[in-house]
This record gives C-alpha cells, structure tokens and sequence, in this order.
C-alpha cells in the first residue's frame, strides 16, 4: 500500500519538484500541496495523508504552528520538516510542536523519500548535520532542570542506552557499542519510551539533552 503525502511550502518550485519525485516513485502517493500552514493543517484534515512534509517559514501560519494543529487534531497524521541551516529556533519549536522528523532541503533525493518512509512507518528521524544545531537551541531556553525523578525510573542501562540515542546512533549501532544484540536495543528503547511517556525517538533525543547527558559539543 502506497504512502500518501502532502507538500506543504510557499515556494511553488519546491512544490514542483517534490511533486514530480513522488510521482516517480511507486510506493508513494501526492495526494495535495499547500502553500501557506493553514492551508497545511485544512488539508491534513480533509485529506488524511500518512505524511505532511513541511516548510517551517509559510505566510498566514508557520510550520510550528501548523505541525501542533496537525498533531494535536489528527494524531495519525506525521510531520516531517524540510527545513535549512539557518532555522535552530524554528527547529526546536517544531519538535516541541510534534513534528516526528527532521531532513535538510539540500539532502539527495533518496534520502528524502527514505525520510518519508520512515516516519510513515512511526519511526522518527533527524538529519545527522542537525541534531547538535537543534538540541544546542535546547540548551538554556526553557529546558526544564535535571528531573531525578524521572532518571530515577530508568536504569543504568536504559540511561546509557538514552545517552547514545541523544549523540544520534540508531540501534544498530546502540547493539554494537554495548556489545548487545539489536533486539536486545530495541527493547532498552521501547522501555525508554513507555517510562519517559516520550512520543518518538526523536522526543528522546530532546530528553537526553534536557536531563544533560549530553551536551552540544560532548
């Protein structure tokens, strides 16, 4: 069964462009494009896509504003934000907003039909080049202190295991590091989400940062 997306951006030409990649591509579907984040949030629930891919920077409402509409009023509905350099406050606003992924516009297009796939599946993703940029924009802006409370319902393990994921290892590479299996990662992380009431991987990435096992430039 093929993915459906809508395209959310201002500028028509990227709009274009996605269009005719998705067009190509067998297992996913366009099924609308907007052009401003109301218009983004109208269709998201006239049309139900599997994914919007969103702009941050639109007229009218802005693609934070826009992704926490999305989620909040239609949580199957996934947000994936193609986003530049230059965008670190927008950025962290979008994750705190929901938005279950984050990819660069000057990424291969591969990558970006990867991206689209995985946060169709429920995963979630950051772009390596980001991660540090957006959990920096984290550090001292609202970030809640250190909880022990909630540390204190982990283990030492699954604090490793978390510490990893906030430096951008998948799971594979979590297995590799702990000299685990990667079903055994797997589990550490499904626990992780249950006990930190985290929505996503990427939530847990802002956790790690949040509760300072790691920080920009560790």
């Amino acid at each position: 069964m093929s993915v459906s997306v809508v395209l959310a951006d201002d500028q028509p030409l990227i709009r274009a462009g996605l269009r005719v990649l998705l067009a190509e591509t067998e297992d996913l579907r366009f099924v609308g494009e907007a052009g401003d984040g109301l218009e983004a949030v109208e269709l998201a629930g006239r049309l139900r896509p599997d994914v919007v891919v969103m702009d941050l920077r639109m007229p009218r409402l802005d693609g934070i504003g826009a992704t926490r509409q999305i989620v909040e009023k239609y949580p199957d509905v996934k947000v994936l934000v193609l986003t530049t350099f230059d965008d670190d406050e927008y950025l962290y606003g979008a994750l705190r907003a929901g938005a279950s992924g984050f990819l660069v516009k000057d990424i291969s297009l591969d990558d970006m039909l990867a991206g689209i796939r995985v946060v169709a599946a429920g995963d979630a993703l950051i772009a390596p080049s980001l991660t540090r940029r957006l959990m920096h924009a984290a550090i001292g802006r609202n970030a809640p202190a250190h909880p022990p409370q909630q540390l204190a319902a982990i283990t030492e393990r699954e604090q490793e295991v978390l510490t990893l994921i906030g430096n951008g290892l998948s799971n594979a590479e979590i297995a590799a590091r702990l000299v685990i299996s990667p079903a055994t990662a797997k589990s550490h992380v499904a626990r992780l989400l249950t006990k930190l009431n985290a929505r996503d991987r990427v939530h847990l990435v802002i956790l790690a940062y949040e509760f300072q096992l790691v920080t920009p430039g560790r």
